[in-house]
């Protein structure tokens, strides 16, 4: 059974339209050096789906165009795409902020000893995945090994000028919860990052995004196995707060999967849910070179709770504080 099936039906989720588009998220692909148990997008180092060079042109072509302030990629591990520092180079050439959503681990893989410096010399925001501040609960969640790998890797990036008060290099972590509930108030818990990972390896910081967990891919596989998917589904649709509406990051980001067929989120494009354009199946980027996409609706289900409950959630973090 797949995870994804009991969100493909009619959903009560509120209609919402687009505004103005300032957010171009590409997934490069799905390979990655991790296998966390909380992926929605199923990633692993068995997976080979990767953006080719030719799409990246059209990448490049399309942040020119639409004057896209944000590009933010993602996988899989990112990095692992060959051609990763080719787009990054081309989009920092013409102003664009890339943000790199980075797994810590992967500045220790093979062949990617200088990817720190890389990322430092083009200025890269680095959204670093880090679910908790504890050992155990991270090796639990993405591998034996890995928080230790991964205190390494932000102190390499903090030896670099990342996340240094005042610093331009922005470093910000990701926290994702255990199971299915929903993540804590974000403020609170950034204090207790700050103060241990400071205390016990001396490291900092720019801020702290807490993501929900989104009920798809891996961790909708997880829920259904345990029979907690219908009670994770209430969890979010009880906590649904209309005032979240505003800022959902679907309004301004368009997300593009790694052969350049566009998607309303990341969340949308694992669930096989393409932007609604001209009544087409499914459309790619090039065929939005100078189109209008505001106020275009969105398409929602009801994994959209996800991005309502509570304090919210974006690939920013929450959206209240």
């Amino acid at each position: 059974m797949r995870a994804t099936l009991p969100l493909m039906e009619i959903s009560d989720f509120p209609a919402i339209r687009r505004t103005r588009l300032d957010t171009l998220q590409v997934n490069l692909g799905y390979k990655c050096n991790q296998s966390c148990l909380h992926c929605h997008v199923n990633a692993g180092p068995t997976r080979t789906e990767a953006m080719s060079r030719e799409t990246m042109f059209e990448v490049i072509a399309f942040l020119k165009s639409a004057n896209i302030a944000v590009l933010d990629l993602t996988g899989g591990a990112p990095e692992l795409n060959p051609h990763f520092r080719l787009l990054v180079k081309a989009a920092r050439d013409i102003g664009v902020r890339v943000i790199d959503r980075c797994n810590l681990t992967i500045l220790h893989e093979p062949g990617q000893e200088d990817l720190a410096d890389f990322l430092h010399d083009n200025a890269v925001e680095i959204v670093a995945s880090l679910p908790c501040y504890l050992e155990d609960n991270v090796d639990r969640q993405r591998g034996k090994g890995v928080f230790d790998s991964s205190v390494r890797a932000l102190q390499l990036l903090n030896g670099k000028g990342y996340g240094k008060p005042g610093s331009p290099l922005k470093l910000s972590l990701v926290y994702n919860p255990q199971g299915a509930v929903l993540p804590p108030a974000q403020g609170p818990l950034e204090a207790d990052y700050r103060k241990h990972l400071s205390e016990h390896f001396g490291i900092t910081f720019t801020e702290l995004f807490v993501l929900t967990n989104m009920p798809i891919q891996r961790f909708g596989s997880t829920l259904i196995s345990k029979g907690q998917f219908e009670h994770y589904m209430d969890v979010l649709k009880n906590a649904y707060q209309p005032a979240n509406l505003d800022s959902v990051m679907c309004r301004s980001l368009l997300s593009v999967d790694w052969k350049g067929y566009v998607y309303d989120c990341d969340f949308n494009q694992m669930l096989g849910l393409p932007l609604a354009w001209k009544n087409k199946p499914r459309t790619h980027l090039r065929e939005l070179m100078g189109a209008d996409i505001a106020n275009n609706p969105i398409v929602v289900k009801d994994h959209c709770y996800g991005c309502t409950a509570g304090q919210g959630s974006s690939c920013g973090g929450a959206l209240v504080n």
